[in-house]
């Protein structure tokens, strides 16, 4: 397997752990301030790493040292998407607001072209464009259709794209910054997420034991482990393909959520994972040898 095979792979991980979002956060049954949620699953997400450098015997402050451009990339990446998908939820029906925010893979598509040596695949734009579709059939059961009255709400959720993408692809330009640097953005975006807790919500501290393994396992996995392995197989692996791949998340998620009995199986459901999984596989179709 070639280094960059490798880091795909990788970096799909990512994809697998998000995917377990939805099941994880029906745990802590949505009564818990979603800045209160973010500052406590990014602090798990930062000590993870802790764990990580007190393994390897040192405190991981030499990871702090990184220009100031790499700061801005990092914590707008994270602080700046959660920001913008939290007020977007607020401000426009659920539905609609996730439809637009999942355009984030094909941005990336699109945007990696734009990458020194890279080149627009028509297999990758195709694979996009299918997975997308299966996304949107997915996602948009039960959506009233986009309301005028809630164009601020669709605005921040293009923007939740339009970060997450330019994130993603940003970092491919900065791949000699290692990814134990992610925990220091991660410790500032806990901070920042703290501070509009804050000032905007009230704290609930009277939480059960399904409610803490919510969000223990959302702070080790979609949220922590997920964002290393994502850095690693942006900067290192096949960007194109893995944000054909990121469409695999909701389908994992409704797959997930069926299977513990929190969903109910349907032809929508069949189509749509027919429709993204064809479009993974039109978008990893190994390039055909070149004719002597």
């Amino acid at each position: 397997m070639s280094s960059q095979a490798r880091a795909t792979a990788i970096g799909a991980i990512s994809i697998v752990l998000w995917g377990t979002l939805a099941l994880l956060t029906r745990l802590t049954d949505g009564q818990i301030p979603p800045f209160q949620m973010m500052a406590m699953t990014f602090t798990i997400a930062f000590l993870l790493m802790c764990g990580r450098w007190w393994l390897q015997g040192h405190s991981g402050t030499r990871y702090l040292r990184q220009p100031a451009g790499v700061w801005l990339l990092g914590v707008t990446g994270y602080f700046g998407y959660h920001l913008c998908y939290f007020v977007a939820m607020q401000l426009a029906p659920a539905v609609e607001v996730s439809l637009l925010a999942y355009l984030w893979p094909l941005l990336i598509v699109l945007f990696a072209a734009l990458l020194p040596g890279e080149t627009l695949k028509p297999r990758h734009l195709l694979g996009a464009l299918l997975a997308l579709g299966g996304c949107w059939l997915l996602i948009g059961q039960g959506g009233a259709g986009f309301d005028p009255q809630y164009l601020t709400g669709y605005l921040l959720a293009l923007a939740c794209a339009l970060i997450w993408s330019g994130y993603s692809v940003a970092s491919r330009r900065v791949s000699a910054i290692p990814t134990d640097a992610v925990g220091w953005f991660c410790a500032a975006t806990a901070l920042l997420a703290l501070g509009c807790h804050l000032a905007w919500e009230e704290t609930r501290w009277s939480l059960g034991t399904d409610q803490w393994i919510g969000i223990i396992g959302l702070g080790t996995g979609p949220v922590g482990l997920a964002f290393f392995t994502w850095d690693h197989g942006i900067k290192h692996g096949n960007l194109p393909l893995l944000g054909v791949l990121a469409y695999a998340a909701p389908l994992i998620s409704i797959l997930l959520l069926v299977l513990a009995g929190h969903a109910e199986p349907s032809i929508i459901l069949l189509l749509a994972c027919l429709t993204i999984v064809g479009g993974s596989l039109v978008a990893g179709l190994p390039r055909k040898p070149a004719a002597d």
